[in-house]
């Protein structure tokens, strides 16, 4: 099977961090370049040190904000001047806040789908005519469990997360002729700092310790345990290659099992 991605350039959001930058440390040492993109420049400048070198190997970074798409739309031109194609796009922005739907404010609705489905629509606009050219893309969305399960106390994030599902899927029909596969890959409980956030979160609001809450999330989860953010980058790194090229428009489930629906 050939997954090797020597000669292939990803970009990949979200990368300083958690999945994100596992994903971007997976994907260089399969010999992609890579283009992180975060906020946070001094965390970009760190994470790209980490990153596997090999010959033919220039990293770069991109440091902007999604809460404003214009501004990320301008970068990401002067981006693709310099190093088009961009045969690989990792759509990964952490989640929106917590809390029931029915306390939800308009404000964070409009937040979440700006800095998903926008930002992620204005990342594949800009990339896709460099992979129609190339005869090869990869677009690849970390989202969630909840596209396939709603997750309680998660209201803005089942709903933003759904519409970007379904987005993937439509984009995935009509670029797959061309060479290009969309595919979202659904992480279950992953040990990063969201997820520190949210057993915190749920400890304070039942009055538990965080070990506790912690037991209660594991024990929910068939394999036993919380994924490591280097297993999620496996399966990303997977349909990025050319072995996953009759694969398209799919929610791949990295979950240990959690998810009680097919």
């Amino acid at each position: 099977m050939n997954i090797d991605l020597n000669g292939k350039h990803a970009i990949v959001c979200g990368s300083t961090q958690g999945i994100g930058k596992a994903c971007a440390i997976e994907l260089a040492s399969l010999g992609a370049t890579i283009t992180l993109i975060a906020r946070n420049e001094e965390a970009l400048v760190k994470s790209r040190a980490e990153l596997d070198t090999r010959a033919g190997q220039n990293h770069h970074y991109l440091v902007t904000d999604f809460s404003s798409p214009d501004t990320l739309k301008k970068k990401l031109a002067d981006l693709i001047d310099k190093y088009s194609p961009v045969h690989i796009l990792i759509n990964n922005t952490g989640g929106p806040p917590g809390g029931p739907i029915v306390d939800a404010k308009l404000e964070e609705f409009i937040s979440a789908f700006s800095n998903h489905l926008l930002c992620n629509q204005i990342l594949a606009q800009a990339v896709i005519p460099g992979m129609k050219a190339a005869g090869y893309g990869r677009i690849i969305n970390i989202i969630s469990t909840s596209v396939k399960q709603p997750i309680p106390g998660l209201g803005v994030s089942n709903t933003t997360r759904g519409a970007v599902a379904s987005w993937a899927k439509t984009l995935a029909g009509e670029v797959a002729p061309f060479g290009i596969t969309v595919n979202n890959v659904l992480p279950g409980m992953t040990k990063t700092g969201r997820l520190d956030s949210l057993i915190e979160s749920r400890a304070e609001k039942f009055g538990k310790s965080v070990d506790q809450i912690t037991k209660e999330m594991i024990a929910e989860i068939p394999a036993g345990r919380f994924a490591d953010s280097a297993e999620l980058a496996n399966a990303v790194a997977f349909l990025a290659s050319s072995a996953a090229a009759y694969i398209n428009g799919i929610n791949l489930p990295v979950d240990g099992g959690r998810t009680s629906c097919l």
